[in-house]
């Protein structure tokens, strides 16, 4: 099976245009203030129509009220919704029940013990994305770009599609995979040249360095 690659934060058309050029599965749009990706509904709405029935369109927010799901929902049409914040299992339940969105759920990853929050969420979310977790500082969720320990991931049995995160680039992603035994990758910070500025040449070695990882074991 075919690596799932999903690159994340695009806020350029020549982004988009180098994210279906690349062959990657899936864009992210972010829709969190706190975030330098952060667009507009409206920017949103215009990006995913440049990439709709190409690549699946995945809008990404964090602890976001109903009326800003709703917005975006209507605006930018989204495949899926990626819930990034602290969501809890009841929560991402209503919002995939109300919205009828498919749900991609960040989970954020430090230590082995973190993965006890994975059955409850596997119940609810129709896809799960690890990350490292935000330092203690940190204005906004998410891993800024740090990894975690690949190898916790190793052998557990998840019963959802899933995707790693956190600190990949072209340079470590076929490393990343084998490590985690991962059947899809996410990255945005790895494939820009400051904060929000992604790298089309960046985008298209990462999309082909992971498609040449060896490990074809995925678990879903």
């Amino acid at each position: 099976m075919a690596i799932q690659v999903k690159i994340c934060g695009i806020t350029s058309a020549e982004a988009a245009d180098a994210v279906l050029q690349a062959g990657a599965d899936f864009a992210g749009l972010v829709f969190h203030p706190g975030s330098p990706r952060n667009l507009g509904p409206m920017n949103g709405h215009v990006l995913a129509d440049r990439m709709r029935g190409k690549v699946r369109v995945v809008a990404l927010l964090a602890d976001a009220n109903d009326d800003l799901l709703l917005h975006v929902a209507e605006m930018v049409r989204p495949d899926f919704f990626q819930l990034h914040g602290n969501e809890a299992p009841d929560r991402v339940a209503a919002i995939r029940s109300r919205f009828g969105k498919p749900i991609i759920k960040s989970i954020a990853i430090a230590e082995a013990a973190d993965f006890t929050q994975v059955p409850v969420y596997e119940s609810v979310a129709d896809m799960l994305l690890f990350d490292a977790k935000a330092p203690q500082d940190a204005r906004r969720p998410g891993g800024h770009g740090a990894s975690f320990d690949w190898q916790l991931l190793r052998g557990r049995k998840i019963s959802k599609p899933w995707l790693l995160a956190g600190g990949l680039n072209a340079d470590n992603v076929a490393r990343a995979i084998a490590s985690a035994e991962a059947p899809g990758v996410d990255v945005s910070s790895g494939v820009e040249t400051a904060p929000g500025a992604k790298s089309p040449d960046m985008i298209r070695e990462f999309v082909a360095a992971a498609r040449k990882s060896q490990f074809a074991g995925a678990r879903s």
